[in-house]
């Protein structure tokens, strides 16, 4: 495996576990699971508080409605396919940026 895509397979997996904590810690906290209607509740601070974790929690986010979508409303396989890439390239995209971040903090070499 060449260097480059053992980079981008760490960044999906660390995109993925990062939203999930942040998923489950929301959840934890608000006693309710995240979702995207977090935006919904008008124009208030809470609600532009919500974009920046809603922007690092949405791969979780979309892959548990999608799979729940998928068992409860029967989902055609090429929905799940397109909302599980989807998915993935956002994970990896956010894993991308906190790696960056950590680099850029001297966490990381």
């Amino acid at each position: 495996m060449s260097p480059d895509a053992l980079n981008s397979l760490f960044a999906l997996c660390i995109g993925f576990a990062f939203a999930g904590a942040l998923a489950n810690g929301y959840q934890a906290m608000a006693a309710r699971p995240a979702g995207f209607g977090l935006l919904g509740e008008g124009v208030a601070p809470k609600t532009f508080a919500a974009v920046p974790f809603l922007v690092f929690a949405a791969p979780f986010i979309i892959m548990r409605n999608t799979l729940r979508g998928a068992t409860i409303e029967r989902r055609r396989f090429e929905f799940v396919m397109m909302a599980t890439v989807l998915s993935g390239f956002w994970s990896m995209m956010s894993g991308t940026f906190f790696l960056m971040t950590l680099r850029a903090a001297g966490v990381l070499a």
